[in-house]
């Protein structure tokens, strides 16, 4: 029996292959993104609902709890399966009617879930209008709740299929760690600090988990992070409660003056409200005069502003609102008396009035006159024309009775003529 002939000359070639084979880094990180991989795992109870109601749907003799756990077997097959072959069926169909389809791994793999959910609809659910109606929604729903009650597909399961399924199918690398090493040590040390490994918010109060490259962005939103106020008050609380301090007990929130109602529009903090109304004493003083005097100039309200400051004690600057600082003006008005109005304001005001008034009558007199004459006008013109239009009845007429007479004139004539002409022959 001969020995099959060896193939001394690929030796060397195979030995070198090993060779560059051990090189290679041969352990992997598979880290993945902890929020997407809980996310996934999040809409594997809801695909698995719907595919077992569907598939019982018009049967007496089965219930969704009956088949829910040869479903979940077929359904992680399917997903598996699928998930795997992902990669070479997008380069397939590219450019086809898949190419717009989104290219998240979320999107991706949910997608799987409906079209492995609809493969399970038997022929009552596909005849029928049972997947437009209310009950079948009403029925996914309560099955969700109850395999969630009974542990039935645990959370943790859940998430170790869901990190498979990403990493099949996650072909940029975005969201888990595809990094290689020579050694377990060399993972273990990169493990510690990989981008993609979960973490705990360190915030009190908050559970929530993600990846460490995603700290920041969750940092930046945690309702549970204690912030200093947003209105720059001295309190720092939890940026959720952050909302009804700034609108109920920050000292700094905006209120409305003591003194809007008669007219001072500046918005103050809660706490510096005493604050302004000693330092705008002045001006409130004026407003409410201007509600007393109405008839006053401004000139005359300053001058009684500056008789009241002098006059007071301090009465003024400790009224809190518009009827006390009131109150304490017309006492003090009691003792000064009353106020005196300029007389020039007055003679100004009248003269203004008498050429207001003089002026409107000047221009309702111009207006008067200038109807009148336009009157006038249009009486002449009317009559010019009926001047001119009779003028050429009459000659209209003269022309019409001379072309009669001088036409009955001829008719006699040409009698006349005739008739002689007849005697004559006769």
């Amino acid at each position: 029996m001969d020995v099959p002939p060896t193939d001394v000359e690929n030796i060397p070639e195979k030995i070198e292959v090993e060779k560059e084979e051990k090189k290679c880094p041969s352990f992997n990180c598979d880290i993945c993104d902890t929020e997407i991989v809980h996310k996934i795992a999040q809409a594997f109870l809801p695909g698995i609902a719907t595919a077992c109601v569907d598939n019982t749907s018009g049967d007496i003799f089965k219930t969704p709890g009956s088949v829910a756990v040869d479903i979940r077997t077929e359904m992680v097959d399917y997903l598996t399966r699928r998930s795997e072959s992902f990669v070479a069926e997008s380069v397939i169909l590219e450019g086809g009617p898949e190419a717009e389809v989104s290219d998240h791994p979320f999107d991706i793999i949910t997608d799987l879930v409906d079209d492995f959910a609809a493969s399970k609809r038997n022929l009552f659910s596909r005849v029928s209008g049972w997947l437009l109606s209310e009950k079948r929604e009403d029925k996914i729903d309560d099955f969700v709740q109850e395999m969630e009650i009974s542990n039935f597909w645990l959370m943790d399961r859940r998430e170790a299929i869901s990190q498979t399924l990403l990493r099949n199918v996650d072909f940029r690398n975005e969201f888990h760690c595809s990094m290689k090493f020579n050694s377990a040590e060399e993972l273990a040390e990169h493990v510690r600090t990989c981008g993609f490994r979960s973490m705990n918010c360190p915030n009190e109060g908050c559970n929530q988990i993600f990846s460490a490259n995603q700290m920041e962005e969750h940092d930046a939103v945690c309702p549970f992070k204690i912030i200093r106020c947003e209105q720059k008050c001295s309190d720092s609380l939890m940026r959720q409660e952050m909302d009804r301090h700034c609108i109920t007990v920050c000292p700094m929130k905006l209120a409305k003056c003591p003194f809007y109602g008669v007219g001072c529009q500046s918005p103050v903090p809660q706490s510096m409200i005493e604050q302004h109304r000693s330092d705008d004493l002045h001006s409130h003083l004026l407003y409410i005069l201007q509600s007393i005097h109405k008839e006053a100039s401004m000139e005359d309200l300053k001058r009684r502003v500056e008789q009241l400051e002098k006059s007071s004690s301090g009465n003024l600057a400790e009224a809190r609102n518009v009827r006390s600082l009131t109150f304490a003006v017309k006492d003090l008005e009691a003792t000064l008396g009353p106020l005196k109005v300029t007389a020039v304001n007055k003679v100004s005001e009248e003269g203004k009035m008498d050429e207001g008034e003089k002026t409107s009558e000047e221009g309702r007199g111009n207006e008067e006159k200038t109807s009148e004459e336009g009157k006038i006008i249009g009486e002449k013109i009317s009559e010019e024309r009926n001047v001119i239009d009779a003028e050429k009845t009459s000659e209209e007429g003269k022309n019409i009775e001379g072309e009669k007479i001088s036409e009955e004139g001829n008719i006699i004539d040409a009698e006349k003529t005739s008739e002689e002409g007849k005697v004559i022959e006769g």
